[in-house]
């Protein structure tokens, strides 16, 4: 094994050892320290920030006073509050482009004391409309409906295409940098609005924006006290080739050459998905559609043995022995050709049947996922101008992959295994000390970034802390939710509010609630929400390693009658 392949199977191993060696190995009764509350303000004026703001190499390009109402989310009107637009370290790139750090915040009237870094997702490349998310998707709410100054940026791009990882700082900004060169910023820029910094600061997102998150907790400790992270791609270079050796085993499974999802139907799919909850759906004492007992279900459930083999023609009523052998050695961990296990196994859970499952596991791989290995994470990058997504993902060679995501030159003196992923991602001795919490989440139908992998992470960090994490730092599973949203769950829910009461008020939450999205939500409709649920259905997101268990009495389709066991 080469030096680049080493630098990768370390990062794939790194998560799996106790932490040995930590500073963080102290008993999980130990006593924190206690955050204080944040106290508000009001802001005075808007339009004048535009001068009055002044930062290091930062242009502040516009201040402009919106009203209360004229941006809503969910439905629900915002309040008023002044809309600032930026950007940071102008310069051209090493490719001769023009880049900076673009940036815009939102300063509510009526502020509670917060600042809240929206980490956005994808390749990022947009200032997307800083709300600050509050988790799950058909959102009802938002850090600026609750009063945060709230910042958005582009990660130090202006397209969300991977062309910009021919440009090293690029790559460091999109990894990590931006959030470090924005944050101290962001903060000055509240003490000018309102005449005091920020008393709490808080951090969160989904996808590449949980994976900030996650990078955010080891890198940038002092500067939050509370990190949101959901479905975290932590791991991002290796899910995303891991991914890329999915596409190459549904391309071989096709019935319709060039064509992925003819590999693994719809129909298919369906047929697993209901083979799972045959053997899952009651483990927790109800047999509502949700497989809650994660861990039970993947000893339960056998693919070779509880889903009809195909003796004749692929009808969608069986699979075929191939198709059993290919989709079960993606689901235990994709391998590169030589065998390197590359990433994380996928639990068997009842989302399979969903678009959304779909569209990230046979268009992603082409497209998102051959773009990112090729252009942003290589040593050294492919052509952009004769760049073939589709001929470097089902053409191109895994261990070639995974050794250019871990190598370096003197052009790129940082891998990708270094700038996109959290450092000892499990030594969080200083955010535990501090007093500062993390709240992670993450779907258990994902089908991009396995809940899998960060259930091994947060196992790892729980043994890094004399078994127990949860002083500081809580994850909770959402049965049969997708990527970030969507699948049939209860998709729908405020992470947020109980990660501030835990970092100001020292309530650790065991359970969130958390609502379906059938027909008639406010926050928009779910179309993967089965007819069969109540369309309000809730139930509790439990803490992990406790799930959800129906008490044995009552409406299934009320949280109130299941309990965290």
């Amino acid at each position: 094994m080469n030096r680049h392949h080493t630098a990768a199977a370390l990062a794939v191993l790194g998560l799996a050892g106790c932490g040995t060696g930590h500073d963080n190995t102290q008993p999980a009764a130990q006593l924190l320290p206690q955050l204080s509350q944040a106290t508000g303000a009001t802001l005075t004026a808007c339009a004048e920030l535009a001068t009055r703001i002044t930062y290091p190499d930062t242009t502040i390009t516009a201040a402009n006073a919106i009203a209360a109402g004229v941006l809503t989310v969910g439905g629900k009107p915002v309040p008023a509050h002044c809309l600032v637009k930026g950007e940071m370290l102008r310069r051209t790139g090493a490719d001769g482009k023009a880049y900076a750090i673009g940036f815009e915040m939102r300063l509510p009237v009526a502020w509670n004391g917060r600042f809240f870094y929206q980490a956005n997702g994808g390749v990022d490349g947009s200032v997307v409309t800083a709300t600050g998310p509050v988790g799950g998707g058909g959102p009802l709410d938002n850090a600026l409906n609750q009063g945060f100054a709230v910042l958005s940026s582009d990660a130090g791009h202006a397209s969300p295409t991977p062309d910009f990882g021919i440009d090293p700082q690029a790559r460091l900004d999109y990894g990590y940098q931006a959030v470090g060169k924005l944050t101290p910023m962001a903060k000055a820029a509240i003490q000018t609005a309102y005449g005091k910094a920020p008393d709490r600061s808080y951090i969160g997102g989904c996808s590449n924006g949980g994976r900030h998150t996650m990078v955010a907790a080891a890198r940038y400790v002092d500067q939050y006290d509370g990190f949101l992270v959901g479905d975290p791609g932590f791991r991002l270079p290796l899910a995303a080739i891991a991914n890329i050796a999915g596409g190459k085993t549904y391309a071989t499974l096709a019935s319709t050459p060039g064509d992925l999802g003819s590999g693994f139907t719809l129909a298919e799919r369906k047929l697993v998905s209901d083979a799972v909850l045959a053997k899952c759906d009651a483990l927790d004492g109800a047999a509502d559609g949700l497989v809650q007992d994660t861990g039970a279900c993947q000893a339960a459930f056998d693919i070779a043995r509880d889903v009809p083999t195909c003796s004749g023609a692929r009808d969608g009523t069986c699979l075929t022995a191939a198709q059993k052998s290919g989709i079960a050695g993606l689901f235990a961990g994709a391998k590169t050709e030589t065998g390197t296990k590359i990433y994380a196994s996928f639990p068997w859970d009842a989302g399979l049947a969903t678009d959304g499952w779909a569209g990230w596991k046979f268009s992603s791989p082409l497209t998102r996922d051959a773009g990112a290995v090729g252009l942003i994470w290589s040593v050294p990058p492919e052509n952009p101008a004769a760049f073939d997504g589709t001929a470097f993902a089902l053409n191109g060679n895994l261990d070639t992959m995974l050794a250019r995501v871990g190598a370096t030159s003197s052009t790129y003196p940082e891998s990708a295994l270094s700038f996109m992923l959290p450092p000892d991602a499990t030594n969080l001795a200083k955010l535990k000390n501090r007093g500062a919490k993390l709240l992670v989440y993450h779907g258990t139908s994902d089908p991009i970034f396995s809940s899998d992998d960060t259930t091994a992470w947060y196992d790892a960090l729980r043994a890094a802390n004399g078994g127990d994490a949860s002083n500081f730092a809580r994850f909770f599973r959402i049965p049969g939710m997708n990527h970030c949203a969507g699948g049939p769950a209860t998709d729908q829910f405020d992470a947020l509010t109980p990660l501030v009461a835990w970092v100001e008020k020292g309530q650790a939450p065991d359970a969130v609630q958390a609502s379906a999205r059938g027909t008639g939500n406010a926050g928009g409709v779910n179309g993967d929400v089965p007819v069969s649920w109540s369309p309000a259905r809730t139930r509790p997101l439990c803490a992990y390693p406790k799930v959800a268990k129906y008490k044995g009495t009552g409406d299934v389709e009320q949280a109130a009658n299941f309990t965290c066991q």
